[in-house]
């Protein structure tokens, strides 16, 4: 009997989706004679059972594009906001699964979607994820991908903003995405040459990295390169967010969760703006003029790269072969130039950040880069 598929695209858009829907698509349909549905903005489209035929008109020439032809959202099956109140959708999605006779969904995202996924696979369907996230967080996959594009494109930022560095004797604070990992801080940070970087991974002391720059300046250097993930974070503010976490663990009544969410709100109210305050900061202690440079949502978009593209479209293609064998209830991993089926248990609620002991942390340190430690 034909097996019917269908797939959406949920959190945040990547480079690398299209190329990824592209994979799943031609092989399902020109290699083993499968039905590809999608469903548009992500869970949302599957709760209101909003699809798009993904034929071979609707597959050609996306393999190039930034982005996502489905769209996307972060809505939760569990918790979803419609007319103004939070419902749980998952009856509706479950009807609509049922209602579109689907053999499998396939969930392509980050953190968010592979607990979503597990949640679903609890219920009884028959799910399968792929991972993507420029953060490079995503547990037990060698690699996600978007990550490669990104990587590429703050390098290159990084890589402009030298020349404007040294020819003003500024010190340039550059923000790049990553609240709990620093993947992409890290290696853009390395690729790009920059004299500091600063992850969520490794709590910094600010005198540490005011006296990396003085030194700099002592040995004829009057600029520096200061690449920082967003969720990069002093001492001090690691310590209190350790707190309010610690606070949120042990909360079992329902005035031990507020009092926890009040803390975990505070901390975050106190580190937002963190970025600026720390090129202040840098400013007052080392008298270079500083500038930040915030590279936002242009990290996340444009044409994905080669990589991203190759890794998108093996990924999607091993999705295929893994549904027509009948298995369900895992992510595809990238590993090595091959993937690997991973239970989803072993992926939702995980989070892959940067071991401290990761020969790039140190190669950093070795050509002279300080951490902040």
């Amino acid at each position: 009997m034909t097996k019917h598929i269908g797939i959406l695209t949920s959190g945040g858009d990547c480079p690398g989706l299209n190329a990824a829907i592209r994979g799943v698509g031609k092989a399902a349909q020109g290699a083993f004679g499968m039905k590809v549905i999608g469903f548009r903005d992500g869970f949302r489209g599957l709760m209101e059972n909003r699809t798009v035929a993904l034929d071979q008109a609707a597959l050609s020439g996306i393999l190039t594009i930034g982005g996502t032809i489905l769209g996307t959202s972060r809505d939760k099956p569990r918790r979803m906001s419609v007319g103004g109140k939070e419902i749980d959708a998952t009856e509706a999605i479950i009807a609509n699964y049922e209602k579109n006779q689907l053999d499998a969904l396939i969930c392509l995202g980050g953190g968010g979607t592979q607990k979503n996924a597990l949640y679903l696979k609890e219920k009884g369907l028959n799910v399968i994820t792929l991972p993507k996230t420029i953060d490079n967080d995503v547990a037990m996959t060698d690699v996600t991908f978007g990550y490669h594009t990104a990587l590429g494109i703050v390098t290159e930022a990084i890589d402009r903003l030298h020349s404007t560095a040294h020819s003003h004797y500024r010190i340039v604070v550059v923000e790049i995405m990553g609240h709990r990992a620093g993947w992409l801080a890290l290696g853009a940070g390395i690729a790009g040459g920059a004299d500091v970087i600063l992850l969520p991974e490794i709590a910094y002391d600010i005198g540490k990295i005011a006296e990396a720059i003085r030194e700099r300046g002592r040995s004829g250097k009057h600029f520096s390169i200061v690449a920082v993930a967003e969720g990069a974070m002093s001492k001090r503010d690691a310590a209190g967010l350790r707190e309010a976490d610690a606070m949120k663990q042990k909360a079992k009544s329902k005035g031990e969760r507020k009092k926890a969410k009040v803390a975990m709100a505070e901390w975050q109210k106190r580190h937002s703006g963190n970025t600026m305050r720390l090129a202040a900061q840098l400013e007052e202690l080392t008298g270079l003029e500083s500038r930040v440079t915030i590279l936002g949502y242009v990290q996340r978009g444009g044409a994905p790269s080669a990589v991203d593209r190759l890794l998108a479209t093996r990924l999607g293609t091993a999705c295929v072969e893994l549904i027509n064998e009948g298995e369900f209830g895992v992510m595809v991993a990238a590993r090595g130039d091959g993937t690997e089926p991973v239970p989803l248990e072993k992926v939702a609620g995980k989070r892959r950040t940067v071991p401290l002991d990761h020969p790039w942390i140190t190669s950093a340190r070795l050509v002279g880069t300080s951490l902040g430690d």
